[in-house]
């Protein structure tokens, strides 16, 4: 779309294949009329954007390939499968979006970018949610330590209007409270024994 916008709807439609003759050859570049000339060089620069961004060993699978429209659709097949394959896929990436937890031993960071490659492959097999689904779903993920903090952003805020990048951002933010948190109550109980070690001692004697 940055170099011509007409280019991924060539791509996609085919329109700009090789022109034919009515027995189906393939015209001459000089007999083209203006209209098949510009399709022609729009074609030829798809073709060099796909040969340029794929890997030597990929570009030789699809090397006998004459049209861009051809070309695409063997990287489809290739890696995106037959529309069962997708359907399928699709349908795994959404059972595990809705049973989408955040681990015990887990950051937020760490959680959010889990999250984040989960969306991705939905939004890739065309079965993306809108912000207020993920913001929610996040929520959900919490483990029950956070809840207080669940219950503060939902009265707090509209989750239909909170983004996703402010929602972890605030999540961040009470993570460092809540290690702060427990590395003060992990201290204080590693002192306790100690305590108690010495005042028995101290009888004994």
């Amino acid at each position: 779309m940055g170099l011509d916008e007409e280019l991924w709807d060539i791509l996609e439609d085919g329109d700009g294949d090789l022109a034919l003759d009515e027995e189906g050859v393939v015209v001459d570049r000089k007999k083209h009329t203006p209209a098949q000339k510009k399709l022609y060089k729009k074609h030829h620069k798809i073709r060099g954007i796909l040969v340029v961004g794929l890997p030597h060993t990929e570009y030789l699978k699809m090397s006998d390939k004459s049209t861009t429209k051809a070309m695409f659709a063997s990287l489809c097949a290739n890696y995106e499968g037959s529309k069962k394959v997708r359907e399928s896929k699709a349908t795994i990436l959404v059972h595990q979006y809705e049973l989408f937890k955040m681990k015990d031993d887990e950051t937020i960071e760490v959680m959010y970018s889990r999250f984040q490659t989960l969306v991705s492959g939905l939004q890739i097999l065309k079965k993306s949610y809108v912000a207020s689904d993920h913001v929610s779903k996040i929520l959900r993920s919490l483990p029950a330590r956070w809840r207080p903090k669940v219950t503060a952003i939902k009265e707090a805020k509209g989750l239909s209007i909170l983004s996703v990048e402010d929602l972890i951002s605030s999540l961040k933010v009470h993570e460092i409270s809540l290690d702060e948190h427990d590395s003060a109550k992990k201290t204080k109980s590693i002192d306790l024994p100690s305590k108690g070690k010495s005042s028995k001692a101290l009888t004994v004697i």
